[in-house]
């Protein structure tokens, strides 16, 4: 019998056990008997230790100029350039996803880290001139203390990069909660940036199953922001647990993203974007192309050729090369998307492929679930408003674009929009008129790069973006400042 690997916390630079000594176990989803690791199941003693270590490491930290922080980023991204290939396979063995996602998945994280510390040379103030003599105006960027990651599994390395290494370039320390779904790609990044330099105490590793940790962690005392990533529901938690504080807190959501296609549409092109969209990382992102809004004039002709692609996919486990799509990530996940086809159903929607759980061989000891497409859904259906977070994509029908507008924004949701058009004028009027914090032209609504901000509007997120030069918006301050080197008092705005 082999044992499992037993992993521990990280905290003010020393790997720990819980103080509890509980332990919770990280599952390969793709085969159930697959115990990947053990890992300490964090008590509020331990989230105190940790806070308490960031916060030490912090007064530290933050003098150490921006350029040398980054340097160290920068060996960090070479680190894991070398490691690629092991990191997406204990990445795909841990959530599910196919090996070449998971290798984007890394590759998102090294594209991250590179490109943000190229921030420790850029963390540009502003100077102005005074309305007064000898007197010289500026403003500049300062951290704010410590910060509290929480991150989800679908992305576990690319997401925590998008935090952590902005948090850090700009002086910031860290908490980081992974998902317990995916504690391994945590585990790994972290120890690389350890590798790479990062002192002790300015990045620790806190992992969990329930509410507690989380919970207690966003209400420290001694956290100064928060970084979150996941479902709606934990987001808006999260949002009154902590406003009474008047932390910072940025929230990246939920999405019900949806792909337009028009009468004049490369059709062919689309359904790859649907395909691909719809089904890659088995629907679980929050960008995932979950509804397809079609012209009435080739609705039929569009679907045909979508089923045919999408029953064609191969689904099984996401380290053999010939998979297409992996397994949902868990249990719950899978029942929610068993739950959501049968709302399908029970509306009246058409289930045109998939439906069921897939069952036999290697598909018995995992999540798997059969790629699923509904047509004939009304906008008023809750499979074409709510997330389901998985591979089921529902088919909208529509005659003008207004409309195809109209039921694209139809939801709490505005994350992602993409829309397949030959026309200009209907690519920018969609433009203008999604209410979508991102919008792809003759592209799905997955793809987005590391140096454009990502975020949403409605329920998706509470306004901060990540990714691009605006993320360092929300990991710093603005301070101005102000030097009269006159010799005698002036007073702005205020005539003698």
């Amino acid at each position: 019998m082999i044992t499992a690997r037993r992993y521990t916390n990280l905290i003010d630079g020393k790997w720990v056990d819980s103080s509890s000594g509980a332990v919770f176990a990280d599952v390969n989803p793709a085969d159930r008997l697959d115990v990947i690791g053990e890992f300490p199941e964090s008590t509020i003693e331990d989230v105190s230790a940790a806070v308490e270590a960031a916060a030490h490491a912090y007064q530290k930290w933050k003098l150490v100029p921006a350029p040398k922080r980054a340097e160290i980023l920068y060996r960090a991204a070479a680190l894991l350039t070398e490691r690629k290939e092991s990191l997406a396979r204990d990445m795909t063995r841990e959530m599910g996803k196919v090996l070449k996602e998971t290798r984007g998945d890394v590759q998102e994280a090294i594209d991250m880290t590179y490109y943000i510390a190229g921030e420790g040379r850029r963390l540009h103030g502003h100077t102005t001139p005074s309305e007064l003599q000898n007197k010289y105006m500026m403003s500049m960027r300062v951290p704010l203390g410590v910060a509290a990651v929480i991150t989800p599994w679908n992305f576990p390395m690319a997401i925590p990069s998008w935090k952590i290494i902005p948090a850090l370039v700009t002086g910031n320390t860290v908490v980081l909660k992974p998902s317990p779904e995916a504690p391994v790609s945590a585990y790994n990044f972290v120890q690389i940036l350890l590798e790479a330099g990062i002192p002790p105490g300015v990045v620790n590793l806190i992992t969990g199953t329930g509410p507690l940790t989380g919970a207690h962690l966003v209400t420290h005392s001694g956290v100064a922001l928060v970084s979150f990533t996941g479902s709606t529901e934990t987001g808006r938690a999260i949002n009154q647990s902590v406003a009474p504080s008047l932390k910072r807190i940025s929230l990246e959501m939920g999405g019900k993203n949806a792909i337009l296609v028009m009468d004049d549409a490369d059709l062919e092109l689309a359904v790859d974007g649907a395909v691909w969209g719809g089904f890659g990382t088995t629907g679980q992102r929050c960008t995932a192309a979950s509804r397809v809004i079609l012209h009435e004039s080739i609705y039929e002709d569009f679907l045909a050729k979508f089923v045919a692609r999408v029953e064609s996919l191969r689904v099984g486990n996401g380290l053999e090369p010939e998979t297409e799509m992996g397994p949902c990530v868990n249990e719950s996940q899978l029942y929610k998307v068993e739950k959501y086809v049968q709302i399908g159903k029970d509306e009246g929607a058409r289930l045109l492929c998939g439906g069921y759980r897939l069952t036999g061989g290697l598909y018995d000891t995992g999540y798997f679930y059969a790629p699923t497409i509904f047509s004939e859904v009304d906008p008023e259906m809750r499979i074409a408003k709510e997330e389901i977070f998985g591979p089921v994509v529902v088919a909208l029908r529509f005659r003008e674009l207004d409309e195809a507008i109209a039921i694209c924004n139809g939801t709490n949701y505005g994350l992602s929009s993409s829309i397949y058009t030959g026309n200009v004028n209907h690519a920018f009027r969609s433009i203008r008129d999604l209410d979508a914090g991102i919008t792809y032209v003759n592209a799905p609504t997955i793809g987005a790069e590391v140096h454009l901000p990502f975020g949403g509007v409605k329920q998706t997120g509470n306004g901060h973006r990540e990714g691009g030069p605006t993320v360092i918006d929300f990991f710093t301050e603005w301070k101005t400042v102000y030097v009269d080197f006159s010799g005698r008092l002036q007073k702005a705005q205020i005539e003698d």
